[in-house]
């Protein structure tokens, strides 16, 4: 194998770089503007925003009903925000801000099946679901075909 030598003019290689450092340096700039906007426009959004729809049944134990959700397989074997290891075979389910170790009544509003579950794990964190559930509580609520059911919670 014969090495060969590669020469270049000083000119040539300094011409390229600042080439590509200004349009590398009014790339950043028009990226930062963007940024700035879109910060301020977000804020602005927010200032007039409605209130956030509440994710936890109220203190007097009214019920809330929105979308739940299964995990299974997938996540199998590994940790919840309890700290315990996620068994889909349990009765358990995850929630964005009841607390951990809460127990739930379930109820399926399609069939009206219903399963108590308790409360291990954070979550969902798919925007308009309340809850995801095991997949033995889903096969229970007879859901798993459809991925999503419309629920009611309640506390026990």
């Amino acid at each position: 194998m014969e090495a060969r030598s590669i020469r270049f003019n000083q000119a040539d290689s300094l011409r390229v770089p600042q080439t590509r450092r200004a349009l590398i340096a009014s790339f950043g700039l028009g990226l930062m503007a963007m940024g700035t906007g879109s910060a301020m426009a977000h804020s602005a959004h927010h200032s007039h925003a409605r209130p956030a729809r509440r994710s936890v049944p109220a203190p007097s134990g009214n019920p809330m009903e929105g979308l739940a959700s299964f995990y299974g397989a997938e996540h199998h074997g590994g940790p919840t925000a309890s700290g315990e290891r996620f068994d889909m075979h349990g009765m358990t389910g995850a929630h964005r801000t009841l607390p951990l170790g809460a127990q739930v009544k379930v109820t399926n509003l399609l069939n009206g099946r219903s399963v108590v579950v308790r409360i291990n794990d954070r979550g969902p964190f798919v925007r308009g679901r309340i809850l995801d559930v095991s997949r033995s509580a889903a096969a229970e609520l007879d859901f798993i075909a459809r991925g999503v059911t419309r629920v009611r919670i309640e506390r026990v």
